[in-house]
């Protein structure tokens, strides 16, 4: 539109707050503006020669106009950040955050469960967060399980199911779980003061929480049930200690939101610039969320009106009630009920040089990924680890990738390996064997549970880096069992753990009840099936050296009269020694013939 075009509608502009949008000649939303006064502000962009190509370029592609009047500037600030958050117009700033964060979910039914989840609904329940760090809400909610008895079935608790005695108490209960109010065991005013305990603890509110248990330690030692009281006072003890590691403030400074700015100006006319906002929100002076957004800017944005449009959409995504923003210019808030501070000293000040640091950190972070992405050795290997981050959703490229498998023969001398791969391609100088040495017999769940404990004890013992994702060959059980290797060294978090399903090709995470099916012949699959290959042939090549150097010596072949030769053909047909012992002769003379058969059952059965 040219400033002769937009002389014959000036006068159809309000001068009153409010949002004005530009469309182009196919009708596409292309900007979305606020002004205190409309009129003054669309016509600036008419009147004036911008000193960029892009801001040149939209005033270009401005076909139609439209306006709405709101009755305020703040009313106007919060209708503009919504419109552009909905539909994301091409010369906005655009918040470059596409993660679908998880919810703690408190379900709109009777006796609510809690659980984590990814979808937010429409549908009563109370949604928590959305949280950044999973590994802290699992923290969380385990402490929960352990703690407050909260039910997990999928009952229906009505009052009438209830009185109609429809349902037993589960094995939860029989745990100490669970209170049983499927039963009618425990009342709801009980089970909602379990309940409100639980949502203190999930806002970082732990002050009700420890008052409510040193309640209850008391009550019971009075009651000479000091069992119980002791019990109390870990849970005390664990809150705590939570809590002076959450602790980075005084706890006087209250409920403040905290963002650091770092801006990054185009580098010529025709790109684009960044920036790079850090958030922490502060509850009761405690950390309890962190997020770094990648900002990308189109036009002439200053570094303050960058800051309060991403202070906004974030105060919005993560439902901050917060009244007091700690910045580090500046800025005019158009919000009367919100406080501005702009720190000098004290511990408002330490927290914005925290966030000054995240933000530091996130910088070379993307330097460093930056410089690895550049080693790949090919644009398909970028392909295929991009594709399998997007479909197991980690959070961060693996770009060093290792998984374990069990080898073992016939059922017999079993023996772990391990193979690492780096940005999609093997990393031979890395892999490793393991013999097993705690392990006794054929155990596949604690031959892998040994080996996982030994590689990442290692690792954190010399300080090197972790992988960002394990696969695990093998089913729930193995999976489980390097669980338990990884929360035995305190390292739940610092990788994303999957087990592989041996037939179905089905990748799965702990605790899931579900699978996830890669997409058939996709990258991310083809590249978890070359992975899944090499472990197989690196393990089974191990185990064929072992064995030809005599390594592996078995009962059969301490029978006088039997060599390797004949104990490897009753092992490969019977599976394991103690299937041989338990063969009739009939069985062993058909297959070794009647002097070794002899021999064999004699032995087993003098």
């Amino acid at each position: 539109m040219t400033s002769e075009a937009f002389q014959h509608i000036a006068g159809t502009i309000p001068s009153q707050p409010g949002i004005y949008k530009y469309f182009d000649a196919a009708g596409t939303l292309i900007y979305v503006g606020k002004a205190k006064n409309i009129r003054k502000r669309v016509s600036s962009y008419f009147n004036k020669t911008f000193t960029t190509y892009k801001t040149h370029e939209l005033v270009q592609r401005i076909e139609k106009i439209e306006f709405t009047i709101v009755n305020s500037e703040q009313d106007a600030f919060l209708l503009e950040n919504t419109l552009i958050k909905r539909f994301q117009p091409r010369y906005n700033i655009n918040l470059k955050d596409d993660k679908t964060y998880p919810y703690l979910v408190i379900k709109n039914e009777p006796f609510p469960r809690v659980f984590l989840t990814r979808q937010k609904l429409e549908d009563g329940s109370q949604y928590l967060g959305p949280y950044t760090s999973v590994k802290k809400v699992r923290e969380l909610l385990e402490f929960i399980r352990r703690t407050i008895p909260l039910r997990t079935c999928t009952l229906n608790l009505t009052d009438r199911n209830i009185e109609k005695k429809k349902f037993k108490v589960c094995l939860e209960y029989h745990l100490g779980n669970c209170k049983g109010p499927c039963e009618g065991l425990q009342p709801k005013a009980d089970y909602e003061d379990n309940l409100q305990q639980v949502k203190n603890l999930l806002k970082g509110n732990l002050l009700p929480v420890i008052r409510h248990f040193r309640e209850e330690m008391k009550t019971n030692a009075e009651n000479l049930q000091f069992e119980k009281a002791e019990e109390t006072r870990k849970k005390i003890d664990f809150l705590a200690n939570y809590q002076s590691r959450s602790l980075v403030a005084n706890s006087r400074t209250g409920d403040i939101d905290v963002f650091f700015l770092h801006h990054a100006p185009p580098e010529n006319e025709t790109s684009n610039g960044m920036a790079y906002v850090q958030y922490l929100m502060v509850s009761n002076g405690a950390i309890i969320q962190t997020h770094t957004s990648k900002v990308e800017t189109h036009l002439e944005e200053t570094p303050e009106e960058i800051l309060v449009f991403t202070i906004a959409q974030l105060r919005s995504t993560f439902n901050s009630e917060a009244k007091e923003l700690v910045v580090p210019l500046p800025i005019t808030y158009p919000d009367n009920s919100i406080t501005v501070t702009v720190p000098r000293s004290g511990d408002r000040k330490k927290l914005l040089e925290l966030a000054e640091k995240n933000v530091e950190h996130y910088l070379q972070e993307l330097r460093e990924k930056e410089r690895l992405r550049l080693n790949l050795k090919s644009a398909d290997d970028l392909k295929a680890l991009n594709q399998l981050k997007e479909d197991l959703q980690l959070q961060e490229l693996p770009l060093h990738i290792e998984c374990f498998d069990n080898s073992n023969f016939q059922g017999a001398y079993p023996v772990s390996a391990m193979v690492c791969f780096r940005n999609g391609v093997p990393d031979k100088k890395n892999y490793r064997h393991f013999n097993v040495k705690t392990v006794t017999g054929i155990n596949d769940f604690a031959t892998m549970k040994e080996a996982v404990l030994r590689r990442y004890k290692r690792l954190n013992e010399e300080g090197e880096a972790f992988p960002q994702l394990v696969v695990i060959d093998g089913g729930k059980g193995q999976l489980s069992a390097a669980m338990e290797a990884i929360d035995e060294l305190q390292l739940r978090g610092e990788m994303t753990l999957v087990g592989l399903a041996k037939n179905e090709e089905e990748l799965f995470f702990a605790g899931d009840q579900s699978s996830l099916k890669l997409p058939y012949n996709s990258d991310s699959l083809r590249l978890i099936r070359r992975i899944r290959d090499e472990v197989h042939r690196f393990g089974i090549n191990f185990h064929r050296q072992k064995r030809s150097k005599g390594t592996f010596k078995n009962e059969l072949e301490e029978i006088k009269g039997i060599g390797r030769n004949t104990a490897d053909m009753l092992l490969k047909e019977f599976r394991s020694v103690k299937n041989v012992s338990e063969a009739d002769l009939e069985k062993l003379t058909a297959l070794v013939g009647a002097a070794k058969a002899r021999l064999v059952y004699a032995h087993f059965n003098h």
